[in-house]
């Protein structure tokens, strides 16, 4: 059997967001500020842990809705959550969002054109390209950043953290 689009992205980014809630409780229970956490880096030119919270969301949840659309346009004039609860509202909308997509809704979207625009930049795709080539390795890459980031501010994150609840054979 051939594997869908639907199972080749929805399960792994639900994981992958399940996890991203626990490190965000295990920061609460580190104590870490919320101020300090949102602005967090591991160095200065890159954006702050809530940038990367968020980003798990724009490229799941996001990349969904503009699939949908036929677009892709990333608002960067949006306001950064500020607090562990925004954030984790962020991450809980994607969850959602992901929980309610059917696999037969995701396969419609398959040979859909699809654009990414960011300013004068467009970059045309299919739909499964997009969702496969740009929002999956984005929405790792922003999962990995937020959780080195925790790491470096010394919350007792560790890989099984990062792997979230994995999707264990059922025993018979």
């Amino acid at each position: 059997m051939p594997l869908s689009l639907h199972a080749a992205i929805v399960p792994s980014w639900l994981q992958v967001l399940g996890a991203g809630r626990g490190w965000l409780d295990k920061a609460v229970t580190h104590g870490m500020g919320e101020a300090e956490l949102a602005d967090s880096r591991l160095i200065e030119d890159m954006f702050p842990f809530s940038y990367q919270v968020k980003s798990m969301a724009v490229h799941s949840q996001g990349a969904i809705e503009a699939v949908r659309q036929g677009v892709f346009a990333p608002d960067f004039g949006e306001a950064l959550p500020a607090t562990l609860g925004e954030l984790s509202e962020r991450l809980d909308g994607a969850i959602a969002l992901l929980g309610s997509i059917g696999e037969g809704e995701l396969e419609s979207f398959i040979g859909r054109p699809m654009r990414f625009e960011i300013g004068e930049k467009r970059l045309d795709f299919v739909a499964e390209d997009f969702l496969l080539s740009f929002s999956q390795p984005n929405f790792y890459f922003h999962a990995t950043m937020a959780y080195a980031i925790l790491r470096a501010k010394g919350v007792p994150v560790g890989k099984i953290d990062y792997l979230g609840k994995l999707r264990l054979a059922q025993p018979v």
